[in-house]
């Protein structure tokens, strides 16, 4: 909770697990989800597949399982080359990783993860803002190893 004290929202890109893990969260920010292939029934019914939304002028899409530029699943690109979404953020692989994709003029985002389930070796956050239609001030934030 002490890297979320500055930050506005919170936003989660799936593979939520205990649904109490999220409750201090819910508690303290505005918090947006869309569940992920380990998600349970309730954390599903809660959260959407997928998610379009603006945050101060940038149009983000985030999706769990969706690949990244160059290997987008089919159903992901499909929607990113008619939505045209300025910030992609997707989840499932738990590895922290922020590329632009030239071909659609978006940036990609992967959190990482911040549990200990899956086989990351180290707990990441991505931290950055949204102000007047530009992404600035991104930061990879080192939660510690996952075991």
């Amino acid at each position: 909770m002490k890297y979320l004290q500055e930050v506005d929202e919170v936003w989660h890109a799936g593979d939520i697990g205990n649904y109490e893990s999220i409750v201090p969260i819910i508690e303290e920010k505005p918090f947006r989800a869309v569940y992920g292939n380990i998600d349970s029934g309730k954390i599903r019914t809660e959260f959407p597949l997928n998610l379009e939304f603006s945050c101060d002028g940038v149009k983000v899409f985030m999706t769990h399982i969706g690949g990244y530029p160059g290997r987008y699943r089919k159903r992901v690109k499909d929607i990113l080359a008619e939505i045209k979404p300025d910030l992609y953020i997707c989840g499932h692989s738990h590895i922290c990783k922020v590329m632009y994709d030239d071909s659609l003029s978006l940036l990609h985002m992967n959190p990482g993860a911040y549990g200990r389930h899956g086989w990351h070796k180290i707990r990441t956050i991505l931290r950055f803002s949204c102000d007047a239609g530009e992404i600035k001030n991104a930061e990879v934030i080192e939660l510690g190893k996952r075991y």
